[in-house]
């Protein structure tokens, strides 16, 4: 029994967490739609099916063997691909411009974002490359060093310049982090990544000097639609127009300050916020439960993180497929946290970015309960190596 109970420790506190944000994220929700932006659609009810669903999936991911997803990351990858270039190349019938981006699949009343799912892939399949390439060049020098980085970074690249196309510049900026932060963690030579480093940062400054003082040929160069450029440059200060997006700003700002220490309860939203259920939710939870509802939400994305970091750190020597899952999913928690909170008060541009297990939507919702599920069976296949007779 003693032994049994130690498995289903690691199983136990990631199906807490799991519960935590899926209890936050549907009494966010109930709030949220409460102030009945889209004619009193039940996100709710939505959100709950997706749920359900994403939990049948965990489920069944579970049966699947640790190897057999080694062995098909490289089909789940190009069939990720291969998804974006048909949603690229599909008609208006079926891929409707939705915010200025042709970034959805809509058949009937389901909209599928397929670069939400291909996130998980690219990870599973970085994770594999990775892996691969370590048991293949067993002795590291710098020449199997950079053929590792050219290997992860063309496996980045495809994804990014697809979706730069549709355009999502938020989603494209997620992929490249996801790609940098697994490339900072590979292990290659720390002279070959700073060198990556200096040209990533000057890359971006450049970019940036772009925005600035070539708004147009950045525009069209980069395929950053309008309203982003109008996002890019109210954050920077450059635009001091009443125009949408420093009216989100404005209005997240006002509803979170609004909750004060314990917020104002639920049923009681009384600030208006365009996209409440989806990109500002937290700022539906701050006026909601005030800063103490915002410091658990936070509190429950650092124990989840925290709890990959000691799980990577634990299987990297024996597990580097299972420890870059791990470390992958860590990354791409991260920078949905950090971009959809920082926009919500105002420290970073506003962008379609959802708050992973929380926001409404079920393309991102089970996208990342699928990174959730394969989280789990690293867990439990190494719970299961831990208390094996043999070790």
């Amino acid at each position: 029994m003693k032994e049994l109970n130690k498995r289903l420790y690691g199983l136990n506190d990631l199906l807490i967490l799991l519960f935590g944000f899926i209890f936050i994220s549907l009494v966010a929700i109930y709030n949220a739609q409460q102030l009945e932006q889209y004619g009193g659609e039940n996100f709710l009810l939505k959100q709950m099916f997706w749920f359900v669903l994403g939990l049948v999936l965990i489920g069944l991911i579970q049966l699947i063997d640790l190897g057999t997803i080694h062995f098909l990351s490289f089909y789940l990858y190009l069939a990720g691909i291969f998804l974006l270039v048909i949603l690229y190349f599909s008609p208006e019938a079926i891929a409707p411009e939705i915010n200025n981006a042709k970034s959805w699949f809509r058949i009937g009343g389901i909209t599928f974002q397929p670069s939400e799912l291909v996130k998980i892939t690219t990870i599973v399949y970085l994770a594999s490359t990775i892996s691969k390439h370590k048991e293949k060049h067993k002795n590291k020098n710098v020449k199997n060093d950079l053929k590792l980085l050219l290997k992860l970074i063309l496996i980045g690249v495809f994804p990014v310049g697809i979706i730069i196309l549709q355009p999502d510049f938020g989603t494209a900026m997620v992929y490249l982090a996801i790609t940098g932060g697994i490339i900072f963690l590979s292990g290659i030579n720390w002279k070959i990544i700073s060198s990556a480093i200096l040209f990533f940062v000057l890359a971006v400054g450049m970019i940036g000097m772009m925005v600035v003082k070539f708004p147009d040929f950045t525009q069209a160069t980069l395929h950053i639609a309008p309203y982003q450029m109008d996002r890019i440059e109210t954050w920077l200060g450059f635009s001091e127009s009443d125009a949408d997006d420093s009216f989100h700003f404005k209005r997240s700002i006002l509803a979170i300050g609004s909750g004060q220490l314990t917020g104002k309860g639920i049923s009681n939203s009384e600030v208006y916020i365009p996209e409440a259920q989806t990109d500002f939710i937290f700022s539906i939870i701050g006026e909601t439960f005030g800063f103490t509802g915002c410091a658990i939400v936070i509190l429950l994305y650092f124990l989840l993180i925290f709890k990959l970091v000691s799980l990577g750190l634990k299987i990297h020597q024996n597990n580097e497929f299972g420890a870059f899952i791990c470390f992958g999913y860590l990354i791409l928690l991260f920078i949905h946290t950090f971009q959809n909170i920082g926009m919500t008060i105002g420290v970073m541009p506003i962008t379609g970015i959802p708050l992973l297990l929380i926001s409404y939507g079920g393309s991102s919702v089970l996208s990342a309960m699928i990174g959730y599920a394969l989280i789990i069976k690293v867990n439990s296949e190494q719970a299961r190596m831990d208390n094996s007779l043999f070790r």
